[in-house]
């Protein structure tokens, strides 16, 4: 029968296999042949692993939020520390809503954290959904509006939107305003142009989708400078310390085929637990 000392051995022994599959990036394989075993022994040894989260001192913090989603199956909702370089909360979920944005950051409050901004992406209804500021994640904009005129615009008008786009992040709120109301007077007129069913006689606008694009930049506007208008909080102007974070976890998880889902997502948690 196990005495106290052998199961303090074998908790350890299970940490660093534990260690070895997922920050060493072996496979089930690789850890058997390693210990001379068989890969169920190595199973067995990860089944009863725990995920033990750090407690940090709660303080003044600006919240980076998100959400990066595994397949079909699941997704993740984050809420980071970008200055302490910490993710303070997670959550699994099958899809993101604004509630649990809210929850999440009211938990975060209830436990002692002061949240004094918020960096995230423009799901409608989030950036006005909050008490603090709403900083428009640079990243998330530039990439809705590209999901609408693509990469490589054929239009001349989706060419200079996505021309202005790229000089977001190196200009103030005054000098992006007026490049895009240029771009408007430039342009407005074309965006206007309809186009009408021969058949239905129902008519559509001809550009539709260019006009999504402008009238998305136009509508985050209000958000997308929140960062130059509070320079003592040092808000990022971008969600890209989670999008990293999220980049290495799916990195990694793609070298362990086969995993059940509670499986992924304790692979999940502990990189979320030491990013």
């Amino acid at each position: 029968m196990c005495n106290k000392k052998c199961r303090q051995k074998k908790r350890v022994q299970t940490k660093e296999i534990w260690k070895e599959f997922t920050h060493g990036k072996q496979t089930h394989t690789q850890i058997a042949q390693q210990y001379g075993r068989s890969t169920k022994w190595v199973q067995r040894q990860l089944k009863g692993i725990k995920i033990e989260k750090r407690e940090l001192a709660s303080d003044e913090v600006v919240i980076v939020m998100d959400t990066t989603y595994f397949k079909r199956l699941f997704g993740v909702m984050v809420w980071r520390c970008p200055h302490r370089k910490k993710n303070l909360l997670w959550k699994f979920l099958l899809y993101e809503t604004i509630g649990a944005y809210k929850d999440g950051i009211e938990m975060l409050e209830a436990v002692g954290w002061k949240v004094q901004a918020i960096v995230c992406d423009g799901r409608r209804g989030l950036l006005q959904g909050f008490s603090v500021p709403v900083q428009m994640c640079h990243f998330h904009q530039a990439a809705i509006v590209t999901r609408y005129v693509t990469r490589r615009p054929k239009l001349d008008a989706g060419q200079d939107l996505q021309s202005l786009m790229r000089h977001l992040p190196h200009v103030g709120e005054a000098q992006f305003t007026l490049w895009l109301e240029l771009w408007y007077d430039k342009w407005g007129t074309f965006l206007k142009e309809r186009t009408t069913d021969e058949l239905t006689q129902r008519w559509h606008y001809t550009h539709r989708r260019l006009r999504s694009a402008y009238y998305s930049v136009k509508r985050n506007l209000p958000n997308l400078f929140i960062y130059l208008r509070h320079p003592a909080l040092h808000i990022p102007n971008t969600s890209n310390s989670l999008e990293g974070i999220f980049t290495h976890i799916k990195k990694n998880m793609r070298l362990h085929g086969g995993l059940r889902i509670h499986q992924k997502q304790l692979m999940i948690e502990e990189f979320l637990r030491v990013e």
